[in-house]
């Protein structure tokens, strides 16, 4: 019997959607590792949901003018709905705003306090005068005194991956006014984590040098060497779980203390839904605790929250941690502020019924051990190529093939057929990859299996076959349809709506991964298959090249220095420029043109010659403001008749903020007829 498979993913800050190096680095990987474990037959609990308490999501609330509940209730739902659309197979998504999370984490700070394991420290702490508030790590920015990122935060620079205290920043300034914050006293009750660095040595360093990835056990070791500090638990901040303490009116739990216990709190939703003991998941030894993180959650997993439940005394340790490293696009930082990424709800939205896809080009791009990249074109080529060339093509010809010679029915074979163990071969080896976290490794054994699947069908040709050893022909498609079927089955994991499509045209059911490893026939001769469809289509260049246009107007836009900036027109030549005949001129006369509100006739003296110019400025000046003006016209525009009357030039303007139109002029008066450029 399997273990239980407590399965937690991190909990996305609801302060924004998710993005593709969310799920490359955390969801994907975590659903698949979900997925295969149920099919092995563990019980599992596989956990999530919204983390509403981050610092983040204030500052956006601040932005924005609205309420931090306003700010998550949104993100909330997009997030859901997002991981139910790529088919994230969560047991329970929830959220940390609710009472039952706020009872957990509360009754789990209680326990400690009771038990002695917080210390109470006075301290001085950065204080935000003009805001009236004390600055939470998130609310202070500087410079990182590692690595010189101008826009580390007090806890942590995201650029070099430093954990830091406000006090380390250079030049600390606060997110909230961008004024220089001041030092006050104020108390909060911190976790001694010096305290239990002989635990976490001896449970981590000596316990999974062997298991866990090089990555994650580097970085703990790193940390342990230099030595723990304590670490408040509890901030000064009105938005958050409050203090369970009378002497705490205006503190709420450090957001690391009460995230991590959100993995409690909506188990035991969970459970309590599923008729289920909560407790046998996170107090038992007969259950495997595993944490799919980011690597800039490593020390919140696998040091601090160990820390609280050893302190806490009734939970188990993680058995694994398995955090990836960061995904790039387009060889970039993905970045939420810039906004380059690429939003996990407008994928499904842009690419509709094509979720796996996604799964597939993001689990063969996962960044297990190093940062890896995400390009459009190498999306691309692993549809076209890939899923299309190999996977589909194999699938299509298979159930096409069958439908023509044997009406749709399985056609006898030879049981015990040599090729039929590439099955078996390729369910252990996924299983093998995927219990060492070996995504990567796992999506190459099954895509192995559909590449011999093809070489086998163009070796042994039935469509030739067919005609002068019927016996043969029959025996390929039998074989053939065995692997069409295991692919079905070991799809599930990585593609799970492919799998559906594909269990669906065979007429067959999903099975157990054991038997799919033990089992030499998968489907019998005389089932009858239904319809075949195309399981993937190629995607074409314009659909990549609207993707990548995107991204560049992304990068156009956080260049301009005015947001509000219209984007550049198209670009011309010198000779271009040189063509335009701009002047100086002064406005000798202006009436209204009757039933046209918006349009002045104008005379114009262009020091070449006086002329005619109809002007849409009637709606920001009137005729007697601009009589005697000063103004830049362009006097080479071909003449074009307005309301009946002809046109011979147009003046330059400007739009101010308000709406209202700005004449271009001089700086001061100069003779009419000057040539500007």
């Amino acid at each position: 019997m399997q273990k239980r498979k407590m399965i937690t993913a991190a909990l996305p800050y609801a302060n924004g959607p998710v993005h593709i190096g969310h799920l490359a680095g955390v969801y994907i990987p975590a659903d698949v590792f979900a997925r295969f474990q149920r099919r092995l037959g563990s019980d599992v609990a596989f956990i999530c949901g919204s983390d509403e308490h981050g610092i983040p999501i204030t500052i956006r609330a601040k932005k924005e003018g609205i309420t931090p509940q306003d700010i998550v209730d949104k993100y909330h739902t997009i997030i859901k709905k997002s991981f139910e659309d790529l088919g994230i197979s969560f047991d329970e998504y929830s959220r940390t705003s609710s009472e039952n999370h706020k009872k957990t984490s509360q009754d789990f700070f209680l326990k400690m306090y009771e038990n002695g394991q917080f210390t109470e420290e006075v301290s001085e702490q950065y204080y935000d005068e003009q805001a009236g508030e004390f600055l939470a790590d998130r609310y202070i920015v500087g410079t990182c005194p590692k690595c010189g990122n101008d826009g580390a935060y007090g806890d942590q620079c995201e650029k070099c991956g430093s954990t830091l205290s406000p006090s380390e920043l250079i030049n600390p300034k606060s997110a909230l006014s961008g004024n220089i914050p001041v030092l006050k006293e104020t108390k909060n009750w911190y976790l001694p984590l010096n305290e239990y660095e002989d635990f976490l040595n001896e449970w981590i360093l000596e316990g999974h040098k062997d298991d866990w990835k090089p990555n994650v056990y580097g970085q703990v070791k790193s940390w342990l060497n230099d030595g723990l500090k304590p670490r408040a638990m509890t901030r000064d901040l009105n938005w958050g779980v409050q203090v369970p303490l009378p002497d705490a009116e205006g503190k709420v739990l450090y957001v690391w203390f009460d995230a991590p216990i959100g993995y409690i709190s909506f188990t035991k939703e969970w459970a309590a839904k599923n008729g289920k003991n909560w407790e046998d998941y996170w107090q038992s030894e007969d259950s495997d605790l595993i944490h799919f993180i980011g690597k800039d959650n490593i020390v919140f997993h696998c040091i601090i929250f160990p820390a609280m439940m050893k302190a806490h005394g009734d939970y188990i340790m993680p058995s694994n941690v398995p955090a990836f490293e960061f995904l790039n696009l387009e060889n970039d930082k993905i970045s939420t502020s810039r906004n380059w990424a690429v939003w996990a709800h407008e994928y499904v939205e842009e690419f509709p019924g094509q979720q796996d896809v996604l799964r597939y080009a993001l689990l063969s791009s996962a960044p297990e051990t190093k940062d890896n990249n995400f390009t459009w074109k190498d999306f691309q080529t692993k549809n076209n190529s890939e899923l299309v060339g190999i996977f589909g093509n194999f699938i299509n010809r298979v159930a096409v093939l069958i439908h023509k010679y044997y009406d749709g029915v399985i056609p006898a074979g030879n049981e015990n057929a040599e090729e039929l163990s590439e099955i078996s071969k390729a369910a252990k080896e996924i299983n093998e990859y995927l219990s060492k976290y070996e995504f990567r490794n796992a999506l190459s054994a099954l895509m192995n299996l559909a590449r011999f699947g093809n070489q086998y069908l163009q070796t042994e040709e039935p469509w030739k076959t067919i005609k002068d050893n019927p016996e043969k022909a029959a025996n390929t498609l039998f074989v053939g349809a065995q692997i069409a079927v295991g692919l079905a089955q070991l799809c599930e994991p990585f593609m799970p709506f492919s799998s559906e499509k594909l269990l669906k045209m065979f007429n067959t059911e999903k099975i157990s991964w054991k038997e799919v490893e033990n089992a030499q026939i998968l489907v019998k001769t005389g089932h009858t298959i239904n319809e075949s469809s195309l399981l993937f289509s190629k995607i074409e260049d314009e659909t990549i090249d609207f993707q990548i246009q995107k991204l560049e107007n992304t990068k156009i836009s956080n260049a301009k220095t005015n947001p509000k900036a219209n984007p550049m027109k198209e670009e011309i030549t010198f000779d271009d420029f040189t063509k335009i005949d701009l002047r100086t001129a002064t406005i000798l006369e202006a009436e209204k043109v009757e039933k046209a509100d918006k349009l002045l006739k104008l005379k114009v003296d262009t020091g070449v010659d006086v002329r005619t110019v109809v002007s849409g400025i009637a709606e920001s000046f009137t005729p007697e403001e601009v009589v005697g003006k000063q103004v830049m016209i362009l006097l080479n525009l071909a003449p074009r008749k307005i309301r009946g009357i002809e046109s011979q030039g147009m003046l330059l303007l400007t739009t101010k903020p308000d709406g209202k139109l700005s004449f271009v002029t001089p700086d001061e008066t100069v003779e009419n007829g000057i040539e500007v450029g």
